[in-house]
């Protein structure tokens, strides 16, 4: 069976449709930007279908129905309970020989690509994550720096039970989201060696002025970033001539980078030569502006986008889009409605103005 005819499976580049029931928001995203010809990592989505063959035919679905009705959304321990039971089901169960020979087949797909064996990164990819009016980014996990397909095969395992957190379900019981709509895609994407990463919003987070690109910029791998481990730098540009309006050097003081011997990631210390200036030279701080830019002119409205600088490619050749969503913090906000606080010393408070991912090393 082909790639393109697999109903378990979707490359980014194999012409398919970018159907958010069937990817989940993650996939389509990055289906459409590589559609467009945006610089995006090639990969691979396990759609939809996949996880719901997995939990239809695992009987879990059932399982799932009974633990979450009425489940009170305040009563943190049941849900504790019940979220360890359900993501215990789904770890456990075991996954049908056909969906496990399809992903086989997408990973030694991909790798096929390369001359030698590239590590990847497992993303989970909700159908309810990252649409206008649903900010879900974050509740569920992304996995780095997996090099072989049994690690992968793991954590796609994980990240489908990453959708029954207990945080995941008492958002989806408060704001009213049925179960019965809920499935999830899971990414599997070459994993980008960075050198800087970051976040740009194609306008000021604190005020929603769109004139403005708002950048936040960090050493190694972009997850240092979107979950506020560092300081980044935290730049403001005129979205017209894209000239810097604003600057904070950042303390940077950690970059997380890969360590070829262990195949593992890990923190390093950034010396202070390198805390102590922007990590963007002026020529990639406009070519990250100019690349945000295009993403929000393609999708036709203000967007989040993460991206990263691959040290392992030439200079003009190494930007890469690893996600763009809506901003959701003030297209949701109602008229009239104050705007959000920007953190002191200016630098934003990303656990409430930019989402946050869960991260897990192993």
């Amino acid at each position: 069976m082909s790639m393109q005819t697999d109903p378990l499976l979707q490359f980014f580049d194999d012409g398919g449709t970018a159907d958010l029931s069937r990817l989940g928001g993650k996939g389509m995203s990055l289906v459409t930007m590589t559609d467009a010809g945006m610089p995006v990592p090639p990969g691979f989505i396990v759609t939809t279908a996949a996880y719901d063959l997995f939990i239809d035919q695992a009987h879990i679905r059932e399982d799932i129905h009974r633990l979450l009705d009425g489940l009170d959304p305040s009563l943190p321990a049941e849900v504790d309970n019940v979220s360890a039971e359900i993501r215990e089901e789904i770890c456990s169960r075991p996954v049908p020989e056909a969906l496990r020979e399809s992903t086989r087949s997408g990973y030694d797909s991909l790798q096929s690509r390369f001359p030698q064996t590239v590590p990847v990164a497992v993303r989970s990819s909700a159908t309810a994550e990252d649409l206008p009016d649903a900010s879900f980014a974050g509740q569920q996990d992304t996995y780095l720096w997996l090099c072989s397909f049994a690690d992968v095969s793991e954590h796609i395992r994980k990240c489908w039970a990453s959708l029954y957190t207990s945080r995941a379900i008492i958002y989806r019981l408060k704001n009213g989201i049925p179960e019965d709509d809920l499935s999830m895609g899971v990414v599997v994407q070459k994993m980008v060696n960075a050198r800087v990463a970051g976040v740009a919003m194609t306008l000021d987070p604190g005020n929603g002025d769109r004139s403005k690109i708002t950048i936040d910029a960090s050493y190694g791998l972009g997850e240092t970033v979107v979950s506020g481990t560092v300081t980044p730098d935290h730049l403001k540009l005129d979205k017209v001539t894209l000239s810097v309006v604003s600057q904070h050097i950042g303390a940077k003081q950690m970059e997380l980078i890969p360590d070829a011997g262990s195949k593992t990631l890990h923190e390093h210390p950034v010396e202070a030569e390198r805390r102590d200036r922007l990590c963007l030279t002026p020529e990639e701080l406009t070519t990250v502006a100019t690349m945000a830019k295009r993403a929000e002119k393609h999708y036709g409205l203000p967007q989040d986008v993460e991206w990263a600088l691959d040290a392992d490619l030439p200079a003009g050749e190494n930007l890469m889009l690893l996600q763009a969503r809506p901003e959701t913090v003030h297209a949701n906000r109602a008229p009239g409605e104050p705007a959000p606080t920007a953190a002191i010393s200016g630098a934003i408070d990303l656990s409430s103005l930019t989402a946050s991912m869960l991260k897990n090393f192993t």
